[in-house]
């Protein structure tokens, strides 16, 4: 029996229709052939070797896992959330459902290895969020004008507003994945929303997604939970200072290179470090330079990094790589300048380092953690009598308006003896 070309194409399309086996929410079905694609592509497949949460490994050993599960779940979250929605009445149209899958899956394209850390010493100016739309607007290119519709969404310029907040609110699949998915990896039973019954309670009243009052408890323990995430794995204090000593490591390196000073590193990581990269410079080809950098490159630099000459980059590598951190003490106040004195020049005493150098291992700094922001966007209940609350003003619990203000903790880091 001949077949056809229209019939080759056909089986083509559903061969890339595959599931994944995914150990948060079991089998997750790839939807379409453009998204098999775009996971397939040399851009996507980089978030395999980007850690979701950066160092947080050294103090949950389990935290290994990568931005690549994490947009696969998100995309896995919002075909539910398109079918609870359409179940209720809430028309959304094919092109409308795929590129809310597509924006969803890309929306953390951006990142890169260690990103916070990355993003405050040596490509700075240029956030993840800009990368990302970086990356979907040259893939749009590649893919003849198939993702202009998510561009739209990831944008909040697409005419349903709905559809934005599905990709980016204070209850979005984002937000519902990467609680559940770093509690799971990380052990800290605290951050496991139900994710699927906040989505089943999903709805759209006057373009605006809404949460049917049956779900406000379970918003409820959302809010809480991601407060205690925060402060248990996100803030955790050996992660926070693990992330302070990345960023001066990579910021000492930066301004070493920039002297002409070798150091080791793959192409790529030289060329972050040996350039100022902003948002006025980074241009095609800076952008594929950048998707050739990921965690392998900057841990296999600190690795060679740890016999370099200068004293501060080899010493802040041997602490990362043995885990032999700064010591680190939180405070409810700011660190006072006496007290910052006074441990400075304690250690300038014990180390055998002029001032300037051992700034890079004495330093202040803050953390604050704010579970719900009204004044960006609102989780709104929806009741059956047909108004609309913040979910501040209809829960019972005290302790949300509480958590709507931000909490600002201070620390002082330096060397043990």
């Amino acid at each position: 029996m001949k077949i056809t070309k229209k019939e080759t194409l056909s089986l083509k399309q559903t061969n890339k229709l595959k599931i994944l086996n995914d150990p948060i929410y079991g089998f997750i079905t790839i939807p379409s052939a453009i998204i098999f694609d775009l996971i397939e592509h040399a851009y996507f497949q980089r978030l395999r070797r980007i850690s979701q949460v950066g160092l947080s490994y050294l103090v949950y050993p389990g935290a290994h896992h990568t931005r690549f599960h994490h947009a696969i779940g998100c995309m896995h979250l919002m075909q539910s959330a398109i079918q609870s929605l359409r179940s209720k009445g809430v028309a959304i149209s094919v092109s409308e459902a795929s590129a809310l899958n597509i924006a969803i899956l890309l929306h953390d394209i951006g990142h890169g290895p260690f990103s916070h850390a990355l993003e405050h010493s040596i490509v700075t100016g240029v956030s993840h969020e800009d990368i990302s739309l970086y990356y979907m607007r040259e893939l749009n290119k590649e893919f003849k004008g198939e993702l202009s519709l998510a561009i739209q969404i990831f944008e909040g310029k697409y005419s349903r507003k709905f559809m934005h907040q599905l990709i980016s609110s204070q209850l979005d699949m984002d937000r519902l994945d990467y609680l559940k998915r770093d509690s799971f990896y990380s052990g800290v039973a605290e951050g496991n929303i139900n994710s699927e019954r906040l989505i089943a309670m999903l709805n759209v009243v006057n373009d605006e997604l809404v949460l049917e009052e049956k779900g406000i408890y379970s918003a409820e323990k959302f809010i809480v939970g991601r407060r205690l995430m925060y402060w248990q794995v996100y803030l955790h204090k050996t992660g926070v200072v693990a992330e302070k000593m990345l960023v001066n490591l990579l910021r000492r390196a930066n301004e070493l290179a920039k002297k002409g000073q070798k150091l080791h590193a793959s192409k790529a990581f030289s060329f972050f470090l040996q350039n100022q990269i902003s948002s006025v410079n980074f241009d095609i080809d800076v952008l594929n330079i950048f998707a050739k950098l990921d965690d392998y490159d900057v841990l296999s630099a600190i690795k060679d990094w740890m016999t370099h000459e200068d004293p501060v980059i080899s010493l802040l590598s041997r602490m990362i790589i043995d885990r032999n951190l700064l010591k680190i003490e939180i405070k409810n106040a700011p660190i006072s300048d006496t007290y910052f004195k006074n441990v400075f020049k304690t250690k300038l005493q014990e180390m055998n380092m002029t001032e300037e150098e051992l700034s890079y291992f004495v330093f202040v700094d803050s953390v604050e953690n704010q579970a719900y922001d009204s004044s960006k966007s609102k989780i709104n209940i929806y009741f059956k009598e047909g108004f609309i609350q913040d979910i501040t003003e209809a829960s019972d619990q005290l302790n949300i308006q509480a958590l709507t203000k931000p909490v600002i903790k201070y620390f002082i880091c330096y060397p043990k003896k």
